[in-house]
């Protein structure tokens, strides 16, 4: 049980530095606050975000292999894969900020410039779009533990 609990603390955190991060990028990536710093900065938190999100696909797929409940309770389980469907969609919204959040620091230390405020929107829409979705994950996973998809 002590396994258990400790593999569940360790998701439950892992996905709670994964929401801070990617509120943190959604904070920083407005245009009226964009400089130099900030996009730095963005740069930085886009990584711990990375972090974050490595850590919350490895404790889960911990939590399958190594839990209570057992791989096979859980992969057949279609909640889980519900779970795991959202995370991807997540994880690929998240591919074109991070793409973006390089490119400007790559045009600032080029003497490029900050990017058009119209680029940042559009950046700061598709963090958005995926912060939206991070909830839902957790949503999925409550009915899960409780088996509600078997």
């Amino acid at each position: 049980m002590i396994l258990e609990s400790l593999l569940a603390y360790a998701h439950i955190a892992a996905l709670l530095g994964m929401v801070v991060f990617i509120s943190s990028e959604a904070a920083l990536c407005r245009g009226e606050w964009l400089n130099a710093a900030v996009v730095e900065r963005l740069v930085r938190v886009d990584l711990l975000y990375l972090v974050a999100t490595a850590a919350v696909a490895l404790t889960g797929l911990a939590r399958a292999f190594w839990g209570v409940k057992g791989a096979s309770w859980y992969w057949t389980d279609w909640l889980l894969h519900l779970k795991l469907a959202l995370f991807v969609v997540v994880v690929l919204m998240s591919l074109r900020p991070a793409i973006a959040f390089r490119r400007w620091r790559a045009a600032l230390r080029a003497g490029r410039g900050l990017p058009p405020a119209d680029e940042v929107v559009a950046t700061r829409r598709w963090v958005m779009r995926a912060a939206h979705l991070v909830p839902v994950i957790p949503l999925a996973a409550v009915f899960l533990a409780r088996g509600y998809g078997h």
